[in-house]
């Protein structure tokens, strides 16, 4: 686990150094607060609600991020504790204010790919692919800021994947 540990801290502590530049910092803390607290996924599911055609979509997507909400922001990152990388990687500098829960799974990662995912499945590429880009941007940009750790990015893209993918499969199942 050390190893991990050590592999996650070093990366942040690389893309510090080699990634990060003053004139991409505003256009990174803009992308990375896209996702805060999900606002932009409720509100783009709550516009699919209320297009007719697309209504299944923005309740799957809704649901997708309830679940995605209940696993890894209110039960994982309690359970596991980790702290956010700044208190253990020496040298790691923060360009946000510094989030007052667990870091990990990365709610930013989980809740943006569960609803991108259920939206690209759901709807048309020309709106489903923009989602998943915009998912992954939230994502990385966790990292570029640095509050979190590789591996609690990549765990909540995953566990938003496999809630989306889950939730949309329950979906079709019962409703057809």
């Amino acid at each position: 686990m050390d190893f991990l540990t050590n592999l996650d801290g070093n990366i942040l502590l690389w893309i510090q150094e080699y990634l990060r530049k003053d004139f991409l910092n505003p256009l990174i803390i803009f992308i990375t607060s896209l996702g805060n607290a999900g606002l932009i996924w409720i509100g783009a599911s709550v516009v699919l609600l209320c297009i007719l055609r697309t209504r299944k979509a923005g309740a799957l997507s809704i649901l997708s991020l309830l679940i995605s909400y209940l696993i890894n922001n209110l039960i994982l990152k309690n359970a596991v504790a980790r702290p956010r990388p700044w208190v253990d990687v020496e040298g790691l500098s923060i360009l946000i204010g510094k989030p007052h829960d667990f870091s990990f799974p990365s709610g930013h990662s989980s809740s943006s790919f569960a609803a991108a995912v259920v939206m690209y499945k759901m709807l048309p590429a020309r709106f489903g692919i923009p989602a998943v880009i915009l998912a992954a941007a939230i994502a990385l940009s966790r990292l570029y800021v640095g509050v979190h750790y590789p591996t609690d990015v990549l765990f909540g893209t995953l566990s938003g994947i496999v809630t989306a993918v889950c939730v949309c499969r329950f979906a079709h199942r019962r409703m057809g």
